[in-house]
């Protein structure tokens, strides 16, 4: 079967003066117009192409690679609004429209979205959505917590951002746990912390457990040795702006790497701040 929306690879069957016809094996065919057809054609090869449906309602196909497939998201640009809707460019000739029964809210002319693509089954058309939620499920998890998962930021509100878990599921990452630049759009990886009883996912994008205390033990470590002679102007009571700017890590998992030091006898915490006092010790703080 030939799937509209999807990139897939069919067999070159023959030559005509529009273009050739390609065919899954099974009787069914598509033209590629001459502008998409490669230099390499011989009958019998195979050409990965993506398939959609022109103004006429006829499949085609075009070796152009778009941004997104049947099911899946991406960060698109709105190119035009009308009266059908707006249509976003998923880096083909042929916009993708998303309908206004589609739009969360009101798409305007260069503006940026996250759309999703999906199917019309009674016409085969492909259309936008920026109604995220509308196709992600959480009823079937396919991830567990402590697992790295990919990420799609979709939307901003008072508790953090939603995001797109692994392209099909919905997931949460919480503004006051979140201690870098984060935008909508951006594709980012995370880490499960909980699943709720209702299946809802909360995000973290800290490794979790012995892993992610490892890493910020050695960051730590790193930064004594190699920046700042062994002392730093930071404790466990700087805000964690302060300390997501001096290692890349919250304050809960500098808290757990500094407590873990201290046991080691590795640093001495005061009021002013951190003082690196292991092995290969860099010179005191106000000393030559």
């Amino acid at each position: 079967m030939i799937h509209t929306g999807r990139i897939q690879e069919l067999e070159v069957l023959r030559s005509t003066s529009v273009g050739l016809y390609l065919g899954d094996g099974g009787g069914n065919e598509v033209l590629l117009p001459n502008k998409y057809v490669p230099p390499m054609h011989d009958q019998g090869i195979r050409l990965r192409v993506f398939v959609y449906r022109d103004s006429e309602d006829r499949q085609v196909a075009t070796t152009l690679m778009p941004k997104v497939e049947l099911g899946g998201f991406a960060w698109l640009k709105v190119s035009a609004a009308t009266r059908l809707g707006a249509f976003v460019d998923i880096g083909l000739e042929k916009d993708l429209l998303v309908p206004f029964s589609e739009q969360e809210q009101k798409l305007g002319p260069e503006e940026w979205h996250v759309v999703h693509m999906g199917l019309d089954g009674k016409t085969d058309r492909l259309f936008g959505s920026t109604r995220i939620a509308k196709y992600l499920d959480n009823t079937d998890l396919a991830v567990g917590p402590g697992e790295a998962v990919d990420l799609l930021v979709y939307r901003r509100s008072e508790l953090g951002w939603s995001v797109v878990v692994n392209g099909r599921h919905q997931g949460l990452l919480h503004a006051n746990e979140v201690y870098r630049p984060v935008n909508l759009g951006d594709r980012i990886t995370g880490h499960v912390k909980h699943v709720r009883p209702d299946g809802k996912l909360d995000i973290t994008l800290q490794a979790p457990g012995y892993r992610h205390y490892n890493d910020a033990n050695a960051a730590l470590l790193a930064k004594r040795l190699k920046e700042h002679d062994g002392f730093l102007p930071l404790t466990d009571k700087s805000p964690p702006e302060q300390i997501y700017q001096a290692f890349g890590i919250s304050k809960k998992a500098f808290k757990q790497a500094l407590g873990a030091l201290y046991k080691a006898h590795l640093v001495l915490i005061k009021e002013e701040g951190i003082t690196w006092t292991g092995g290969d010790q860099p010179r005191e703080q106000g000393k030559s």
